[in-house]
């Protein structure tokens, strides 16, 4: 399950390489109505290759709501096994099998991770690495995370396990989606393995993520829920102030203790 948005150079390329990597795989396009024609490409991609379905979504709502679409279809579709990768091929889709392979050797959920032990992010400069690895760290200990890379994209999935984290249900967008699903993973205790994967950045196209930006809304939130977790009766004085009032309503993980309201 692959979410899409302004992709065009990437998804040929991307389809291709699925495809001979997993022959008999099946890939659902999520495609919030690309101007640059993304999901047409995909459409004849999918008519050439076989095996490709492309959801054509009426505009950008963001990507926690296109991942929220694309499971609940392959759900409702009767899969056993679910993935999700992005296609502007800082995944590799050779990497598909062992994510696959994990899955059959009983894990519930297998993370393609950069921060074990073989994982690496080669085009990324010094300080990129650091607030990143740091991020990871900090939500990982905020959060009582099971998984070391909790912001990858990269993953596999029992079908079951989504059903029991209530992917459905779950509410972040933008790429706070990750750390969400990653809490609930936690909370609810699946078997999760991770496998090291080299990311690359994109060589075609432009990114959709302000760097900085993203980084510092993740680590505000974080905090937030990490109080929430930690602190309930602290972030309940908290949520009266306007800050507060503020920070309660923007995204948070449902599983959270409820606070003292």
């Amino acid at each position: 399950m692959v979410p899409t948005y302004q992709e065009a150079e990437n998804i040929e390329p991307f389809l291709r390489a699925v495809r001979a990597a997993v022959p008999d795989l099946d890939v659902l396009i999520v495609d919030d109505n690309s101007p640059d024609g993304t999901g047409d490409i995909a459409e004849r991609l999918g008519a050439e290759l076989g095996g490709v379905e492309v959801l054509h979504r009426p505009g950008k709502a963001g990507l926690g709501a296109a991942y929220r679409h694309g499971f609940s279809r392959a759900l409702a579709d009767g899969y056993d096994v679910i993935a999700q990768m992005d296609a502007d091929l800082s995944h590799d889709p050779e990497v598909l099998p062992d994510l696959l392979g994990g899955i059959s050797q009983g894990a519930d959920v297998v993370v393609g991770s950069r921060y074990v032990p073989g994982g690496n992010v080669p085009n990324w400069t010094w300080i990129r690495r650091r607030l990143s690895s740091w991020g990871n760290a900090y939500a990982r200990w905020m959060l009582r995370l099971r998984m070391k890379d909790a912001t990858t994209a990269f993953r596999a999935y029992r079908a079951e396990a989504l059903r029991r984290i209530d992917i459905a249900g779950t509410r972040a967008n933008g790429y706070l989606f990750q750390i969400e699903t990653a809490y609930r993973i936690s909370e609810a205790g699946l078997t999760i393995s991770e496998i090291p994967i080299t990311f690359e950045d994109r060589v075609a196209g432009n990114s959709k993520m302000a760097v900085f930006r993203t980084m510092a809304e993740t680590e505000l939130r974080v905090t937030w829920w990490g109080l929430s977790l930690r602190a309930p009766t602290l972030s309940g004085r908290l949520r009266s102030t306007g800050p507060g009032r503020y920070l309660e309503s923007r995204v948070r993980p449902s599983g959270l203790p409820p606070d003292d309201d």
